[in-house]
């Protein structure tokens, strides 16, 4: 038989004084001194709240723009060449893999550039989120053109907008 847990606010009064809090107890009506329901309903609460909510959607494409849009002057000042293939070449089934390179190309241009961190959190936030799989019929990120910061934005606004119409 299983027991379904209960959460009860209780409202705790110390030495007869009024209520100061609430106090959240966990209790199970069938076995209050099974220490196995309580570890088993810790290990529930504790996986629902652990488990991700970040996946990258269009919105999140969106948002990017919006943050490049705010980086911008200060990365067009980098000499840097990078790596930053056209839409047209590579193949849709690509395009997380695409994105994840032109992430690390930029993130490395804010590095060198010594953009400040708070600015440039997005970017990174964006990185560490992207959720990609190795496919090995993507090329790898060398084997496009090198392309100046310039070029190199623009093919990145390219995708992003192309994401965002998909």
């Amino acid at each position: 038989m299983t027991a379904l847990p209960v959460i009860l606010f209780q409202l705790t009064c110390h030495r007869d004084q009024r209520a100061r809090g609430f106090q959240i107890q966990l209790t199970c009506k069938v076995c209050r001194e099974s220490h196995k329901t309580q570890v088993w309903l810790c290990l529930l609460v504790l996986s629902l709240l652990s488990t991700p909510t970040c996946a990258n959607s269009v919105n999140e494409a969106g948002d990017l723009r919006i943050c490049l849009n705010d980086l911008i002057h200060n990365v067009k000042k980098s000499d840097a060449m990078l790596y930053a293939p056209g839409i047209e070449d590579f193949p849709d089934f690509c395009k997380k893999m695409v994105l994840k390179c032109y992430m690390l190309e930029l993130i490395m241009v804010l590095d060198e550039e010594e953009i400040e961190r708070g600015s440039q959190e997005c970017v990174r936030d964006f990185n560490y989120n992207l959720q990609t799989t190795k496919n090995d019929r993507c090329p790898a990120c060398e084997t496009y053109t090198l392309q100046n910061i310039t070029t190199f934005m623009d093919r990145l606004m390219d995708l992003l907008e192309n994401l965002n119409s998909t």
